[in-house]
C-alpha cells in the first residue's frame, strides 16, 4: 500500500498560513486606523486519498475506512459562529474611520437599535465625549390657537324694583375664565392634588400649585372689576394641604404674590372672604378633629393677613355636628373659641346658621356672648327656621354685633332648584337666584351661592338694574336642571312622594349623619 508523503500536509499548512498573513496585512494597509485581529487559519479540508492496488483499479477498503474515521474525529470549522460574534463585538466598540477630505480621525459611537417606545426608560444616556448621529432635536410643542367664543342667545328678563344698593358676590370660581379654550389658558384657583402625589413629587409640587392658584386671582379680580363685581369668596383649596398635620406648610414662600393680590383688591375696593370646609368643627368630642379645625382656620387667617385684607375679610364656619347632644356641642364650641383660638383667628371668625343642625336661634346666644357676628343664610332659614324669630329680628340682632366689631354686615342667598320636594333636593342650590329677599337691608354685602357663580350675579344685576352689564360676559342659563346636590349624599332615604311622613325621618337621618361630621353642603358653597 502506498501512503501520501508526510511532507505534503506540512507544506500545504505553511502555504495557508502565509496567504492568511498576507491578507491580514493587506487589510491593515487598506484600512488604516482600524485594529483587526488576524483570522484563525482555515482548517484544511481533508480529502480522502484513494490509491489503487497494484493488482487492479479497485481502491483499498482499509484506507478508505481509516480516512473516513479520521474525518469524523476532526472538529468542524466554526467560521460562521465566529463571524457573528465578531459583528456583535464590533457593535459594542468604538471604531475609528477616516473622514473624507480630512487628515483627522473622529469617533463614531455605534449603539444598538433602541427598543420600542419613547419614554425615559427606553432612552439610553450617551457616552461622554460622543454624540449619536440618530439624535434629533426635541420637537417644539405647538400652541393651540384660542377658540373664538360662539355667539350666545341671551334671553330677556323682566325687571324688578328694589332699594338694595349693596355689593353682590360669588364663591371661588369664575365660569367664563375657567372654561377658556385651549385648556392651558383656563384661569382658576382650585388646583389641588392628593397625598400620594405629594409623596411621589414632594411638597414643593403642592406649593407650586398654590403659587399658580394665587397668581390667577390677579386675573379674576381684574375681570370682576371690569364687570362691576366687587365681592368674592376665595377658594379654600388655594394652597393644597397647607393645614395638614404632616404635610402642612407656611405661606411665607408666596408672601409677595399674596401681597399683590391684596393690594389689587384694596385698590378697587373689593371685599374678599373665606369659608373653611365643612370638616372645620370646633364642637367635636374628638380633640384631633378640633385641632385639625384650628389648623385650617390658622391657614386661612395667614392667607388673609399676608394679603393685607382688613377686618371685612371674615372666615365663615358652621356650628358643625350635634353628636347626639346639641347643648354639649355648643359648650365645646364656646370653650374652643374662648380658650384655644389665636387672636388673629378669633378676630376674623363668624358663624353661619345651617339647614340641619344649628338654626339662627341656636347660634345667636353664643354669638352675642362671645361677640362673634352671625352670617344669616336665607335658604338655610327656610329649611330650618328659628321659632319665634323672623329674618328681620335675626338680622337686627346680628347687625349690632357687626357694628360693635367694625365689620360690614354680610348675608348669604341661595334658592332650591325648581321642582325640588324632598329635604335633600331642597338643599341643592339652584343655578341662579330669581329674586332678592324682602328683609334685605339696603347697604350690606350679599353672597350669592349658586351654581352659575358670576352669571348668577350678572343675572340679578339685569333683574334689578343694579349695575351695568357687559353683554359679551353673559351666558344663557342651562336648559335642564338637576334636583340633586353635588355634595356628599346621606346614606338614608329622603322624603318619598308617596309618604310625606318620610320627610321628618329624613331630617333626623341627616342630623345623625352630621353628628359624625359628614358634609352638610353642596360644592358651590366652598369651591
Amino acid at each position: 500500500m502506498q501512503m501520501p508523503p508526510a511532507s505534503s500536509a506540512a507544506t500545504a499548512e505553511s502555504a495557508t498560513r502565509e496567504v492568511t498573513m498576507e491578507v491580514t496585512g493587506a487589510a491593515a494597509v487598506l484600512q488604516p486606523g482600524r485594529t483587526l485581529r488576524p483570522r484563525a487559519a482555515k482548517t484544511q479540508k481533508m480529502v480522502p486519498s484513494v490509491t489503487k492496488t497494484e493488482q487492479g483499479d479497485e481502491p483499498d477498503k482499509n484506507t478508505l475506512e481509516e480516512e473516513e474515521e479520521h474525518r469524523m474525529k476532526t472538529p468542524k470549522p466554526r467560521r460562521a459562529t465566529v463571524l457573528r460574534n465578531n459583528k456583535k463585538a464590533a457593535l459594542k466598540r468604538n471604531t475609528k474611520v477616516t473622514c473624507p477630505g480630512s487628515d483627522e480621525d473622529f469617533t463614531l459611537l455605534k449603539t444598538k437599535r433602541q427598543s420600542k417606545g419613547t419614554g425615559p426608560r427606553n432612552r439610553k444616556a450617551p457616552v461622554d465625549g460622543a454624540e449619536s448621529l440618530d439624535e434629533q432635536p426635541p420637537k417644539k410643542k405647538r400652541k393651540r390657537a384660542s377658540k373664538a367664543e360662539p355667539v350666545y342667545v341671551i334671553p330677556e328678563v323682566e325687571t324688578k324694583e328694589t332699594t338694595f344698593r349693596g355689593r353682590l358676590g360669588y364663591a371661588c370660581l369664575n365660569t367664563i375664565l375657567r372654561n377658556r379654550k385651549p385648556a392651558d389658558e383656563a384661569v382658576f384657583c382650585s388646583r389641588t392634588c392628593r397625598i400620594d402625589t405629594i409623596k411621589k413629587n414632594g411638597i414643593e409640587w403642592a406649593k407650586d400649585l398654590g403659587r399658580r392658584n394665587i397668581e390667577d386671582m390677579l386675573k379674576i379680580i381684574q375681570w370682576n372689576e371690569e364687570n362691576n363685581i366687587r365681592f368674592m369668596r376665595l377658594s379654600s383649596n388655594m394652597f393644597p394641604f397647607a393645614s395638614h398635620e404632616l404635610y402642612g406648610y407656611s405661606l411665607d414662600y408666596c408672601a409677595p404674590v399674596l401681597a399683590q393680590v391684596g393690594a389689587l383688591a384694596n385698590k378697587y375696593g373689593h371685599r374678599l372672604t373665606v369659608h373653611p370646609g365643612q370638616f372645620t368643627q370646633l364642637g367635636s368630642p374628638r380633640d384631633s378633629v378640633i385641632k385639625a379645625g384650628i389648623r385650617e382656620l390658622e391657614y386661612h387667617a395667614q392667607m388673609l393677613n399676608l394679603m393685607g385684607i382688613g377686618p371685612d375679610g371674615v372666615m365663615i364656619i358652621h356650628g358643625g355636628g350635634v353628636y347626639g347632644d346639641k347643648e354639649a356641642a355648643l359648650a365645646r364650641i364656646r370653650k374652643t373659641v374662648k380658650e384655644d383660638l389665636p387672636k388673629d383667628v378669633r378676630d376674623r371668625l363668624v358663624l353661619e346658621n345651617d339647614e340641619l343642625c344649628y338654626n339662627a336661634a341656636d347660634l345667636l346666644p353664643i354669638c352675642e356672648e362671645l361677640d362673634i357676628p352671625l352670617v344669616f343664610d336665607y335658604h338655610h332659614d327656610v329649611l330650618y327656621p328659628s321659632p319665634d324669630l323672623t329674618p328681620s329680628d335675626i338680622i337686627t340682632r346680628t347687625n349690632m354685633i357687626f357694628a360693635r366689631r367694625g365689620i360690614k354686615p354680610k348675608q348669604h342667598l341661595s334658592e332650591p332648584r325648581e321642582g325640588a320636594v324632598t329635604v335633600m333636593e331642597r338643599r341643592a342650590h339652584a343655578d341662579r337666584c330669581q329674586r332678592l329677599p324682602e328683609a334685605l337691608p339696603d347697604d350690606m354685602d350679599l353672597m350669592i351661592e349658586a351654581k352659575d357663580k358670576e352669571q348668577a350675579v350678572l343675572h340679578l344685576y339685569r333683574l334689578y338694574n343694579l349695575q351695568p352689564v357687559i353683554h359679551s360676559s353673559l351666558r344663557p342659563p342651562a336648559d335642564t336642571h338637576s334636583k340633586e346636590t353635588k355634595g356628599r349624599k346621606s346614606r338614608r332615604k329622603t322624603l318619598s312622594d308617596k309618604d310625606p311622613t318620610e320627610g321628618d325621618r329624613a331630617l333626623d337621618a341627616d342630623t345623625d349623619a352630621l353628628g359624625t361630621g359628614f358634609s352638610i353642603e353642596g360644592d358651590d358653597e366652598y369651591d
